[in-house]
């Protein structure tokens, strides 16, 4: 945040012990008001608002800790790289929604305490209040202030928080392409895109991060670099930096790194709307496939097997379900449009069974 109150005398430790709603949501309504420019009149206001209780002083120590462990609040300055990107909607429209959607997020875990922390980490709250985001089967560009362009794959969440010394956007679920731009200040700031994993600093590069980690056994974060280069640095593993350039694609996790292989020329195929497989199994092409629909799409083990091949459009999944049995020896059964299996197909009647 841009002002940071130094602690009054007799601020002690922090306790677990729950705090009352009002007054969570005061701490977090100050957080967020201070966190925006502000005035000598605001921070003496807040500062005179903590004084005047214990509580209220112990509720703002629990709100700068969450906000300091889990980044609710985005720099001010990363809100204006992506408001030229919400296009149609006027800006003081989108600041004023992404601050009530920190206020209510901070307030909640203010009140929850260290065991609702734990369970926002892991659901999709981080997701609904990032700076930008696509649904299932939607897609999105984004132009940032600096001229990059980030587009956003099925499902997917980004934050963007540019400063005096770096440009960084996060990812929090899904899959983006990055075509980086030169950086307008006179000094050059690194761009970075942040993972669970750890980070990708591009070097002058087009190049798609995909989250994995709920991809089975091959979880982690995907890089494939179509453009220049990029630098993958492991979080918990910083010596293990490494550089991938223009053709190469690896998956690391936050202390290990893969060897580097040869990026598939079709992985940013869905910017254009198609989803390409070559001789893939059919069980992992309907996995993919499920990525840009809602719904459960499940595969019969017995065609699990089955190779696919084609460019198809995601428009219309529906219409690449359907089609299936035009290729291969596979039924579609739609118990509804949610939930759809694939099965083997009717087998041929043999000459002489008829009785």
């Amino acid at each position: 945040m841009n002002a940071r109150l130094d602690s009054p005398a007799g601020d002690a430790d922090d306790d677990p012990r729950p705090l009352e709603r009002a007054v969570a949501r005061a701490a977090a309504e100050w957080l967020v008001r201070l966190a925006d420019n502000p005035t000598p009149e605001d921070i003496d206001a807040c500062t005179r608002w903590r004084a005047a209780n214990p509580e209220h002083a112990r509720a703002w120590r629990r709100a700068e800790r969450l906000n300091a462990k889990f980044d609710l609040l985005p720099a001010k300055v990363g809100m204006s790289a992506l408001a030229r990107a919400e296009r149609g909607k006027p800006r003081a429209a989108v600041d004023q929604a992404r601050r009530r959607a920190a206020l209510k997020t901070l307030s909640l875990l203010l009140v929850a305490g260290p065991t609702g922390w734990l369970a926002w980490r892991t659901t999709p709250w981080r997701i609904w209040c990032a700076d930008a985001r696509t649904g299932t089967g939607e897609r999105r560009t984004l132009v940032l202030a600096d001229g990059t362009r980030v587009e956003l794959n099925t499902a997917s969440a980004i934050d963007v928080a540019f400063d005096a010394h770096e440009r960084r956007v996060r990812l929090d679920a899904g899959e983006i392409l990055v075509e980086t731009a030169p950086d307008p200040q006179a000094s050059a700031r690194p761009f970075i895109v942040q993972t669970g994993d750890g980070r990708i600093r591009a070097l002058g590069t087009r190049f798609v991060v995909r989250d994995v980690h709920d991809a089975g056994d091959d979880n982690g974060t995907h890089v494939a670099v179509f453009h220049g280069a990029v630098e993958v640095t492991p979080a918990d593993a910083p010596h293990l930096a490494r550089i991938v350039s223009a053709g190469e694609q690896t998956r690391f996790t936050a202390n290990s790194i893969a060897p580097l292989a040869s990026a598939d020329p079709h992985g940013a195929d869905w910017t254009h709307g198609v989803l390409f497989a070559q001789r893939v199994r059919l069980a992992d092409f309907l996995d993919e496939l499920s990525r840009y629909r809602p719904g459960l799409v499940r595969c019969d083990p017995a065609v699990a097997n089955l190779p696919i091949s084609g460019a198809f459009q995601l428009a219309d999944t529906d219409n690449i379900l359907a089609a299936l049995p035009e290729t291969l020896p596979v039924q579609v059964i739609w118990r509804t449009r949610y939930w759809v299996t694939v099965v083997p197909g009717p087998q041929p009647e043999q000459p002489g069974s008829a009785a």
